[in-house]
């Protein structure tokens, strides 16, 4: 198997539009494609699925540590010809200043794998050898082994970047320059991207942007200077004993589609068998499920079919009122709210949801929270006894109305250090909160889940 990472100098470079061509382009020459993204991010990973026909996996060192990223790197990677690794940001940017944590940096130094840098050549020239040598020299560590230039303006302005970095930097190979085309962009909304549920990228997009990166990207060379990797040496962690599975009801559908991959292989080698069910389009939750996973997503977005699907928001509120282990998070939280309006000037536009948790949940114009949050139990709940520590993210655009003190926190929550208060808010065997954890972090929390449903299937036959 082959490796090769795409990463950019910073975000807007025209990154992933590149990576999903180049994928594109390798599925249809018939070979097979194992995609995966740097970092917490959910959208992306959504295209390059639709792309490569199988699951695009976050590989984060900050979140999950190096041996887990090593290891779920090869675990998804095998039976694959290449994998292809989308960064995130600008190649070395992470939680910090100081270290690489976090960063597409990081990754490439545990994977070993070669990079490839996607650089926004608009309004530059010769300058760009002075970029290329940054990146390159900036941590030997880190192999720089190619180029492709975004936005090139022609055939005159590309032959200057050929010149400019061949001339200085001939380890340093210029795949590809890429003109400038707005009908290669995809649009986004306030999370980023909108969603492959809301954008599944018509044949006529694909068919341009393969004929595109065809013609501007040496596909060739690309391969050639991919990385050929051997099985990892990592050890696998040991699967839970087999036990009868338990069936756990997830939500997936457009309005619930950010999860981690690895959450969910994590619940099925704990034991559980994972049933999807859709909030939008089921009137009622898949039969004999002993718990529920709620994840992110755009629950805002589908308010109105949400708060109309009565008899779905009846069957999640009788499973948190009859005692089923509930685990919801960010929009999976939003859901169990009493509803959601539009812009905080605009309450008439209220959607009632499950109300589960008394408070109403307002989306504001501006971003309300967004990094990495460290979690600590501090009770013994149904991810974990008291003290357990996980790693996760938090991001969105809206927030709560503020929750009564009767409602438990289960979660003493950090950011770099600095204290955040408490949060993960407790009703019954349901535990909700705005930060979506990595079970990677912490693979235990995925086993204590497990076990809750477990018991609480056993209860309910008894």
């Amino acid at each position: 198997m082959k490796s090769i990472i795409i990463a950019a100098p910073h975000s807007g470079s025209g990154k992933t539009t590149i990576t999903l061509g180049i994928m594109e382009c390798l599925k249809r020459r018939g070979l097979t494609v194992a995609p995966f993204k740097v970092g917490p991010d959910f959208i992306d990973p959504g295209y390059h699925r639709l792309i490569c026909g199988r699951p695009s996996v976050n590989l984060d060192g900050w979140m999950c540590g190096g041996d887990f990223v090593q290891e779920t790197f090869f675990h998804h990677a095998a039976g694959a010809d290449i994998a292809v690794v989308e960064g995130v940001m600008g190649l070395f940017d992470g939680i910090g200043g100081v270290s690489d944590e976090g960063s597409t940096a990081e990754v490439a130094k545990l994977l070993g794998g070669p990079v490839v840098l996607v650089a926004d050549a608009k309004g530059q020239a010769r300058s760009v050898a002075a970029l290329v040598k940054g990146f390159a020299d900036f941590d030997p560590e880190v192999r720089v082994v190619g180029v492709i230039f975004n936005n090139v303006a022609s055939d005159a302005h590309g032959r200057i970047l050929r010149e400019a970095v061949e001339s200085h930097f001939p380890d340093v190979r210029v795949l590809g320059c890429i003109p400038r085309d707005e009908s290669l962009s995809i649009p986004s909304r306030h999370l980023g991207l909108f969603t492959v549920d809301e954008n599944p990228l018509p044949a006529e997009f694909l068919d341009h942007l393969v004929e595109v990166v065809r013609e501007h990207v040496d596909l060739g060379m690309l391969w050639s200077v991919a990385t050929l990797q051997g099985a990892s040496d990592v050890k696998r962690r040991q699967d839970a004993p087999h036990r009868e599975p338990v069936r756990i009801g997830v939500a997936r559908d457009a309005a619930f589609c950010f999860v981690y991959e690895d959450n969910l292989r994590l619940l099925r080698e704990a034991g559980a068998e994972l049933v999807e069910f859709s909030p939008l389009a089921d009137r009622e939750l898949p039969e004999g499920v002993a718990g529920l996973y709620l994840p992110g997503g755009y629950p805002e977005v589908f308010a109105d079919v949400l708060a109309d699907n009565t008899p779905m928001k009846d069957a999640v509120r009788g499973a948190v009122v009859g005692g089923m282990p509930v685990y919801a998070e960010c929009g999976g939280f939003i859901y169990l709210s009493r509803g959601v309006t539009g812009m905080r000037d605009d309450l008439e536009s209220f959607n009632e949801f499950v109300g589960i948790f008394p408070v109403a949940t307002l989306m504001l114009p501006r971003r309300k929270a967004l990094g990495y949050r460290e979690v600590e139990l501090a009770a013994d709940s149904i991810i974990g006894p008291v003290g357990t520590m996980a790693r996760g993210h938090e991001f969105h655009y809206s927030e709560m109305e503020a929750m009564p003190p009767e409602v438990e926190r289960l979660y003493r929550v950090r950011r770099a250090g600095i204290d955040l208060g408490t949060e993960g808010y407790r009703h019954r065997n349901c535990l909700a909160s705005y930060v979506h954890i990595h079970f990677g972090s912490c693979p235990d929390m995925a086993e204590a889940f497990v076990n809750h449903c477990r018991n609480y299937a056993q209860r309910s036959h008894s």
